[in-house]
Formats: C-alpha cells, structure tokens, sequence
C-alpha cells in the first residue's frame, strides 16, 4: 500500500473531517508528504472541505 493509499484509508476510516496532523498520525505518512497528497486529493476533488483546515472524502 503506497502512501496515497494509507492517506486515503485514514478519511475512509474516520468518522469525522481531518486535518493533516490527524492524517499523519493516523496514517503514519510523514506530515510533509500528508501534506503533497492532500494537494493532490483537493485538486481533483477526493477530497472537500466542509469546514476551516479540516478535510473528508467527496462521496
């Protein structure tokens, strides 16, 4: 499982929005490279923001 995949299994996993820390911790992907894929998740819309910093999946 590469680590786009780990990043994406922490928001399936959650029951609530996340921010990158709580990503990381989760995950256990380096904070910084939280940081790239959730760039890359909002960019084509994996992810929205419901509100302020904090990020869940667009199902």
């Amino acid at each position: 499982m590469d680590n786009k995949e780990k990043v994406i299994k922490a928001f399936k996993d959650a029951d609530e929005p996340l921010n990158a820390t709580k990503v990381a911790e989760i995950s256990g992907v380096p904070k910084k490279d939280v940081d790239k894929i959730m760039k890359d998740l909002k960019k084509d819309k994996t992810i929205i923001s419901p509100k302020r910093c904090y990020w869940t999946l667009n199902e």
